[in-house]
């Protein structure tokens, strides 16, 4: 739990790091366009989805207790990821400037086009190193050892903060994208020891037709395509983003990353939480607890997110300023992911409620029906964004993420209720209700903080959570709503889980 939210912190502190350094500048905006193609290249072929199938397929030799069986199964995987990623970042490495130009980001001018080009075949290395990385990750996290595997991220961001520190003030944007590639070393080599620890072993192989490596391709297809999905969401949110002039992709990109910082905290902890119950109340095809369970963590989403929305949209540029604005992070900058982060935020609960529908799926063994909807909602997300974009420009963007997001939670909720006969309606509704109640009242008084005169935006922000709280909590008493119970039975059963393990 330490190391994940050191990971979290560092993230918003490279960020910080970096906002100082290159602001909402072309020189940025080059960097993030040319960080999509290798990011697109690492998620689908060895980010979550190569876990997800792997760590079953490698726990059923241990299980039988085949252990060479098992780490052979681990080299012909990483052997055939590692080949497959060296082959395919090389392809893009040769047809980066056709991809830039045409798919990636056919707005910038032909400078910021060039520099894109040689960022990213620098990057392309990334993904190559991270395929074997992911597998021992994968490896050590199905013999239960979580530590060196969560210090890999913090490893990883590290090295990106050291290149934006001490290389881009002579080397520019390519300074971080040798961060990026020796993060991915450190990536891969903070996790060596755990295998010498458990005593790997090393094979030559390549059979694509081993029963292991066929079972972990087969297991891997409907997540591959549930994260393609997300990922030409961010690609095309870049392409039309690079038309908006300089600055828009990086604000679009500062903005994304504010609104996942409660959606991490809050969110992603509910559900990690309450993932295990529900794989065992569906494993015993226990229908009832299991509805329970999910209306129980519905609630304690909306209770969390709900004024999370609200605080990020109503204290949007004072948090802005107090986390980027120095350096070359101009007011001008401020306003511009200020203006952006308030359309993302509209979308924060549905994003929050996504996290733990679709694990109630998952749970049920069907991940086709997430990754249909969510295909469907990415036609939404280019449709309205292409008729916002005009109006409201990266903010439209921002919106039109918002409004699909937000269909795609509430089709999944309704159709997860059709499977568990209900999700008990009525409290859910009276959650939502209550929470949105309280939130108002929040909102209202932090408007009013905003009207009184304070010397920095720290002190903003600081009586701002203060207030927002005290507000929240006390409206939520007065309302006597139950749902921080439920936030406190699912921190201590995440918390029980990560002690017996």
């Amino acid at each position: 739990m330490l190391a994940f939210i050191a990971s979290r912190i560092l993230g918003l502190v490279r960020e910080m790091v970096i906002g100082a350094r290159f602001g909402t500048s072309a020189e940025y905006d080059a960097y993030l366009a040319a960080f999509r193609l290798p990011d697109l290249l690492y998620l689908l072929i060895a980010g979550g989805a190569l876990a997800s199938a792997f760590i079953p397929a490698f726990t059923g030799y241990l299980t039988a207790g085949d252990r060479l069986g098992a780490w052979r199964l681990t080299s012909a995987v990483a052997n055939i990821v590692t080949l497959i990623l060296a082959a395919a970042a090389a392809l893009a490495a040769i047809f980066a400037p056709a991809l830039v130009a045409t798919v990636i980001a056919p707005g910038f001018d032909p400078a910021t086009q060039a520099l894109t080009v040689s960022l990213m075949r620098v990057m392309l290395i990334a993904p190559v190193i991270f395929g074997a990385s992911g597998v021992i990750m994968g490896a050590l996290n199905a013999q239960q050892h979580f530590l060196l595997p969560a210090l890999a991220p913090i490893a990883y961001n590290l090295a990106i903060i050291a290149g934006a520190a001490f290389l881009s003030p002579f080397l520019g944007a390519a300074g971080l994208a040798i961060g990026v590639v020796a993060g991915a070393v450190g990536h891969l080599l903070i996790q060596v020891p755990g295998l010498v620890r458990f005593g790997a072993r090393y094979f030559p192989v390549f059979d694509v037709r081993d029963p292991g490596v066929v079972n972990v391709a087969r297991l891997m297809g409907p997540r591959v395509l549930g994260l393609a999905v997300v990922q030409l969401n961010f690609l095309i949110n870049t392409n039309l983003a690079s038309r908006l002039g300089e600055g828009a992709v990086s604000a679009l990109n500062y903005a994304w990353l504010l609104m996942l910082l409660p959606l991490g905290v809050f969110a992603q902890s509910i559900a990690t939480a309450a993932f295990p119950t529900f794989a065992a109340q569906a494993a015993r095809n226990e229908i009832d607890p299991m509805r329970h369970t999910l209306s129980g963590a519905l609630r304690a989403t909306l209770f969390l997110s709900l004024p999370a929305a609200v605080g990020l949209i109503v204290l949007r540029t004072p948090l802005v300023q107090l986390l980027f604005e120095r350096g070359e992070f101009t007011p001008e900058s401020t306003q511009a992911v200020a203006y952006t982060m308030q359309f993302f935020a509209l979308g924060l609960v549905a994003h929050s409620l996504l996290e733990i529908v679709t694990r109630g799926f998952y749970a049920m063994h069907d991940t086709r029906t997430p990754v249909i909807v969510g295909v469907a909602a990415m036609l939404l997300n280019l449709a309205l964004s292409l008729l916002l974009i005009g109006p409201l420009a990266e903010g439209g963007l921002a919106l039109a993420n918002s409004i699909a997001t937000t269909v795609e939670a509430l089709v999944l909720v309704w159709l997860i209720r059709g499977r568990l006969s209900g999700i008990e309606g009525r409290r859910v509704w009276g959650a939502l209700a209550r929470s949105g109640l309280a939130s108002a009242a929040m909102g209202l008084a932090l408007l009013g903080l905003l009207q009184m005169p304070m010397s920095s935006a720290l002190a903003v922000c600081a009586a701002g959570i203060a207030v927002g709280m005290i507000v929240y909590a006390g409206a939520a008493l007065l309302l006597r709503a139950d749902e921080l119970r439920s936030v406190r039975q699912l921190v201590q059963r995440r918390g029980q889980a990560l002690h017996d393990t």
